[in-house]
């Protein structure tokens, strides 16, 4: 059984109001007088529970930050990539747990430019972290290394951004096992540190992925990308 709306926490009251105003009014015509209104408490409760009207609508990046930080202080140099693939998985399932209010969200940011300008600064901020991380974790101050850890960084973000849209658009069942997939998928793509795709002394590096074709049907190119030969 839900509470009953007075009894929801002011922070949480405050955002369903808003939401609801936004639907009703649009965002640019919705004050912070408003939703203070609509859910039954003062402007003082409204600036104690979020700094402005925009704040109503994102979530606490900060506290997601220091839950990413906090998860890769923990690692060390061997389970380092793992501990960037449990801290993208924490990401979104915070968007989960928000269901119908991250979904909400979306809509609206999809309307509002000034929205969508503030949503691409807050994934820079992540962007930024895993970059500095990764980039630490490969201990090369080369500009290569300075690259691909760059790379790196943009296709973790842009790998959780993916699943994540895909669930908000409810194209996706599994959105968790869709994500650890797709960190599969992304970090597979770069080497480990001092690795040159290769291996020292003249072995074989294997990569795994899925195919709709037969074996025998992709053997022949197999064949040729490890022989470093033309189709």
């Amino acid at each position: 059984m839900s509470k009953a709306p007075e009894r929801l926490p002011a922070r949480l009251r405050l955002a369903e109001a808003a939401f609801a105003l936004f639907d009703e009014r649009g965002y640019e015509q919705t004050t912070v007088e408003d939703i203070a209104e609509r859910a039954g408490v003062g402007r003082t409760t409204f600036f104690r529970n979020y700094r402005s009207k925009e704040a109503v609508i994102f979530p606490d990046h900060d506290r997601l930050l220091r839950l990413i930080r906090d998860r890769l202080a923990t690692s060390s140099h061997s389970t380092a990539l793992v501990a960037v693939s449990d801290a993208v998985r924490l990401v979104l399932l915070h968007y989960l747990d928000e269901g119908d209010l991250a979904r909400r969200r979306y809509a609206l940011t999809s309307k509002v430019g000034a929205l969508r300008d503030r949503e691409i600064a807050s994934v820079a901020r992540y962007q930024r972290l895993f970059r500095e991380f990764i980039a630490e974790w490969m201990g090369d101050p080369t500009a290569s290394a300075s690259l691909r850890a760059e790379l790196m960084a943009a296709s973790v973000v842009a790998a959780h951004n993916h699943v994540l849209r895909r669930w908000l658009r409810g194209e996706s069942d599994d959105p968790v096992a869709e994500i650890d997939e797709a960190m599969r998928e992304v970090l597979a793509l770069f080497p480990t540190p001092g690795g040159t795709g290769g291996t020292p002394g003249g072995g074989t590096t294997v990569i795994a992925f899925r195919s709709g074709q037969d074996l025998d049907a992709l053997l022949p190119s197999l064949r040729r990308a490890v022989e470093g030969t033309s189709p």
